[in-house]
């Protein structure tokens, strides 16, 4: 960037820096105490663009995200993991017939329902905060950082519930152990996004959902015409 004269970047960097959270909702200032290795090698690429700021005033903008969801709106684009990890796609994978039984990892933590209570972003919303941080540097903002989540908490229990009303099936699930490094609750406050940025989500959960279902039709479709093909 730098031989090239850029002096802009816009990061994509995650909820996760901050590990088991001190207070809910997040903030910005909340001391950053990585637990799981993702977390860990995003904060360290924030601390190196602070270094880069200092010495060579290459200026960015961390947007720090909670957990994204959905697809593009038209389903012309949308999440295709292998393999995938993420939680809404892999409980609406579990509603088609070549899906699987949906695992969940842990229901006995200190949340209302004893599963994890994570912050849904819509993507689209997630794009549009780009454009703005991106036009936020283009305009002299100065380096900062920025969470992009909604300011509410959903648990996978929830979660589940609205696949199920959005598909308006019964999903098959499987209680298992927790996984090591998750957090039991991850909730922004996207109050500076939302004042300096002039930011602020529009899409709700079940919003989210229907996107990544209609997506998830999209996707199963052309897994089996390519299946077919092959035959």
């Amino acid at each position: 960037m730098l031989d090239n004269g850029i002096s802009k970047i816009v990061f994509s960097s995650t909820a996760s820096t901050y590990g088991e959270p001190e207070y809910v909702p997040i903030d910005e200032m909340h001391p950053q105490k990585p637990i799981n290795t993702y977390g860990k090698t995003k904060l360290m690429i924030e601390n190196i663009m602070d270094d880069y700021d200092t010495a060579y005033g290459l200026r960015s903008v961390r947007l720090r995200y909670f957990n994204v969801a959905g697809a593009d709106s038209e389903s012309r684009i949308g999440e295709w993991h292998e393999p995938e990890t993420h939680l809404i796609p892999n409980i609406l994978k579990s509603t088609f017939d070549n899906g699987k039984v949906f695992k969940m990892f842990g229901d006995d933590y200190e949340t209302k329902d004893g599963t994890c209570v994570r912050d849904y972003i819509n993507i689209e919303d997630l794009a549009n905060a780009h454009i703005l941080a991106l036009k936020y540097l283009l305009n002299g903002g100065k380096t900062d950082v920025f969470n992009l989540g909604t300011n509410e908490g959903n648990s996978v229990k929830e979660v589940f519930s609205s696949c199920e009303q959005v598909t308006g099936k019964t999903i098959p699930v499987q209680v298992e152990n927790r996984r090591d490094g998750d957090p039991a609750i991850l909730i922004a406050d996207n109050k500076k996004a939302k004042s300096v940025l002039n930011w602020t989500p529009k899409n709700d959960l079940n919003k989210s959902i229907a996107d990544a279902y209609s997506w998830e039709k999209v996707l199963q479709e052309k897994i089996s015409e390519k299946v077919q093909v092959e035959i």
